[in-house]
């Protein structure tokens, strides 16, 4: 076995993925960063959720907005739902672990917010829970998929925006998702500073 070929062939993949999704997924990610822009001008916020990586994903969105991501500014309000290990586990114990993101939804979701709901396959459950309790709650929903989009993408409406990668691999997708959450972050930073 040729390690370093096969490490290249990843790069490669990889870079060819991105190079394919830039034309795809710049009209919905310019798209969901004026959603999530017009939410946090009327006072909103971004809850953002997923599992596993996607879970890291919401994390590392969410440190972007309170602190600060290539730019300085006053920090803008997003909730990774993915964190407080004692909310988690007694959703998922006392309940069902499908809920564990639909719960605070309810409880910390309003009507303006923005949720943005990640997942690979786009057909992980409590996501797709989570989806229905943020338009339950008068919310849009920015949705981070790969392969077809899954049952998240069928039960988008309208004015959600789906931002699907072009990619049956899971790992290549979390590759390109990443890349996405920082054109977010990087188009958010350009409208609210007014940056050209």
């Amino acid at each position: 076995m040729d390690l370093q070929a096969r490490i290249q062939r990843h790069f490669a993949d990889s870079a060819q993925l991105k190079l394919q999704a830039a034309e795809l997924l710049a009209e919905p990610i310019e798209r969901a960063a004026e959603l999530m822009v017009g939410s946090l001008l009327n006072e909103g916020k971004i809850l953002a959720c997923g599992n596993g990586g996607s879970a890291a994903d919401a994390q590392h969105f969410s440190a972007e907005l309170l602190n600060r991501f290539e730019m300085e500014r006053p920090g803008l309000a997003g909730i990774a739902l993915t964190t407080d290990s004692s909310t988690l586990t007694s959703i998922g114990n006392d309940y069902d672990f499908n809920q564990i993101f639909s719960k605070q939804v309810r409880a910390l979701g309003h009507g303006g917010d923005v949720l943005l709901a990640i997942s690979t396959s786009g057909n992980s459950p409590n996501v797709v829970a989570a989806i229905t309790a943020a338009h339950e709650k008068q919310m849009t929903v920015v949705a981070l998929t790969g392969r077809d989009g899954g049952k998240m993408g069928e039960m988008l409406r309208e004015a959600d925006v789906h931002i699907c990668v072009p990619s049956p691999v899971t790992a290549r997708i979390q590759e390109v998702h990443i890349l996405c959450l920082h054109c977010l972050c990087d188009a958010i930073d350009v409208q609210l500073l007014g940056i050209e």
